[in-house]
C-alpha cells in the first residue's frame, strides 16, 4: 500500500478487500526490525498525482510515499500502482484535455517523483516538508498549484531526493492493479557505490512450489510498523522481515504470491508498497515487490507481485535491466 502524505505521513489510501500496499510491521510489537545498512540499494518515493482527490482539500491533488530498490545506477524498480498516474510537471498524465504529450500519457512518464535512499536515525529527509496546515490550524496552500509549487520546490532543492520519470507496466489497469503491478522510475541522476539488486529469470520462483513451511523470504520498506483503529505508528525509516510463503500460485496463475504477515516476525503494511521480496535474507535476487494486503491492520496475508514472467521480464529488458 502507498501512503498518502499530509505533514509528513499520515492518512493512509485504503481500497475495499485488498489495500494496494504498504511498510514493515514490527516484531511482536516491539522495536521492530531496524534495517540499518543492510539493504542501502533500497529507498523511499515520495510523488503526485495531480487527479487523485484529497479529503484535505477541496480541489484535487495528492502526495503519496512508497518503497523500491536499486537494480542500477539510474533504474529503481517499484510497484504500477507507486508509477501509475504521476503527474509531469504538476499537470496529469490521465485526463487527455490536460495530459502532456511529453510524459507519454496513459498515466505513464510523469515526473513529479522523487527518491531517496537515506535512512539515518531521525528522518531528515523529510526536513522542511511544506505541512498542511500551518500554526494556527488553517490549511496552507489553498489550491492544487500552489501546494505543488511548494512541495516540488522542496524536494528539487533537498540534498536527500533525487527526481525522477515513473513508467507503470505497459498492460497495467489501476482498477486491477495487482495483476501488472511492476513500475519502474528513471533517476535525473544516479546514486552510485551500491550493490544493486537483481532481478530472476523466467518462472523462477515455480522452484518453491509446495515448499511454503520451508523457506523464508526477505521483505523490506520505509513503511508503518503499525495500524491502529485511531493511531499509526513509524513509517519514513527502512525496516526488513523475513516472511513465510502462503501461496505461490495468485489469482490469475502466476500474478503474485502471498507472504504471511505474522505479527511475531513482521510483514508488510502501508508505504511499503513496491518494497523488494529478496529470495532469502542474505540474497539481492528481486523477486517480487509488495503490492497489497487483505487486512486494513497489516495484519494476515500479504501479496508481492511477481517479477518473473515474461511480460514483466520484457518491461524491465526495455530499461536495460536483465537476468
Amino acid at each position: 500500500m502507498r501512503t498518502r502524505l499530509a505533514v509528513v505521513a499520515a492518512l493512509l489510501l485504503l481500497v475495499v478487500t485488498v489495500s494496494p500496499a504498504a511498510a514493515i510491521t514490527t516484531n511482536g510489537g516491539k522495536t521492530g526490525n531496524l534495517d540499518g545498512d543492510m539493504h542501502p540499494q533500497v529507498g523511499q518515493l515520495l510523488f503526485y498525482v495531480p487527479d487523485e482527490p484529497t479529503s484535505v482539500y477541496p480541489d484535487p491533488g495528492g502526495w503519496f510515499s512508497c518503497s523500491g530498490t536499486l537494480v542500477s545506477p539510474t533504474v529503481v524498480v517499484t510497484a504500477g500502482h507507486c508509477t501509475f498516474a504521476v503527474g509531469h510537471n504538476g499537470r496529469s498524465t490521465t485526463t487527455p484535455a490536460n495530459r502532456d504529450t511529453a510524459a507519454g500519457g496513459n498515466g505513464s512518464g510523469g515526473n513529479d517523483m522523487w527518491f531517496t535512499t537515506y535512512n539515518g536515525e531521525k528522518t531528515k529527509q523529510w526536513d522542511g516538508f511544506p505541512a498542511t496546515y500551518d500554526a494556527n490550524g488553517d490549511l496552507n496552500y489553498k489550491t492544487q498549484q500552489a501546494r505543488y509549487r511548494a512541495r516540488s520546490s522542496w524536494a528539487n532543492d533537498s540534498p536527500y531526493w533525487v527526481r525522477a520519470k515513473s513508467f507503470p507496466h505497459p498492460q497495467f489497469d489501476n482498477r486491477a492493479f495487482y495483476l501488472h503491478d511492476a513500475g519502474v522510475i528513471v533517476l535525473d541522476s544516479p546514486v552510485g557505490g551500491l550493490d544493486y539488486a537483481k532481478i530472476p529469470g523466467k518462472d523462477y520462483l515455480d522452484r518453491y512450489a509446495g515448499r511454503r513451511n520451508a523457506h523464508r523470504f526477505e521483505v523490506v520498506g520505509y513503511g508503518l510498523t503499525k495500524v491502529l483503529p485511531f493511531a499509526d505508528d513509524g513509517g519514513d525509516t527502512r525496516m526488513y522481515a523475513d516472511v513465510k510463503l502462503v501461496n505461490l500460485v495468485g489469482n490469475p496463475k502466476d500474478t503474485y504470491i502471498k507472504l504471511s504477515n505474522n505479527a511475531h516476525t513482521g510483514g508488510t503494511c502501508y508505504g511499503d508498497s513496491g518494497g523488494p521480496t529478496f529470495e532469502t535474507p542474505d540474497s539481492l535476487l528481486l523477486v517480487a515487490v509488495t503490492s497489497f494486503g487483505l487486512s486494513p491492520n497489516c495484519t494476515g496475508i500479504g501479496g508481492a507481485y511477481r517479477l518473473d514472467q515474461p511480460d514483466d521480464l520484457r518491461f524491465l529488458a526495455s530499461f536495460g535491466i536483465t537476468p
